[in-house]
């Protein structure tokens, strides 16, 4: 009686479990996504997020943000996703110009994250580009899945162009 019990009950945890398992998301280097938007006909716009290895916002927004299925399966349909150090060392090159690791204090900072940051070095920071990787905007700080979702809409569906975030958003009223 105990088995016949128990073989119900383990179908209903695997079935349960299987539902909410967390989508991956294909994160790619930045020369990486420079040369798929090159190669293709119709580029996605460029997502990138600058995290450190020390930031503990920046885990948890791994964890409970990009892994959310809703927000994996709008994010990769839309956006070229780049995860980007803002303490990696190693150079990048991008348009001609070489953008390098500068030691500071203990850490330092990557040139690149800091350009996209616009100086502002705060982790976890989200930058969103066009297809042509001009800037949209950085959205700076921990977002939970569904108001990241509204910011990525906003500018993955190009909202932008057309109302400001205050009337998108509805916090204009």
């Amino acid at each position: 009686m105990k088995k016949l019990l128990a073989f119900p009950l383990l179908i209903m945890a695997l079935l349960t479990l299987g539902g909410l398992q967390a989508q991956e998301i294909d994160w790619m280097s930045w020369d990486e996504a420079v040369a798929l938007a090159a190669s293709e006909k119709n580029p996605k716009k460029v997502f990138v997020d600058v995290y450190t290895d020390w930031c503990g916002w920046c885990k948890r927004m791994d964890k409970d943000t990009f892994q959310n299925p809703e927000v994996a399966a709008y994010m990769s349909q839309n956006y070229y996703m780049v995860k980007m150090d803002g303490e990696g060392t190693e150079p990048i090159t991008y348009k001609g110009q070489t953008y390098e690791f500068v030691a500071q204090g203990r850490n330092g900072y990557h040139q690149l994250a800091a350009a996209l940051l616009q100086g502002r070095l705060s982790y976890p920071t989200v930058v969103f580009l066009d297809e042509n990787f001009q800037m949209l905007s950085p959205v700076p700080g921990y977002q939970k899945a569904d108001a990241f979702l509204q910011i990525a809409r906003y500018f993955g569906e190009n909202i932008y162009k057309e109302k400001d975030w205050q009337a998108y958003s509805g916090q204009g009223k």
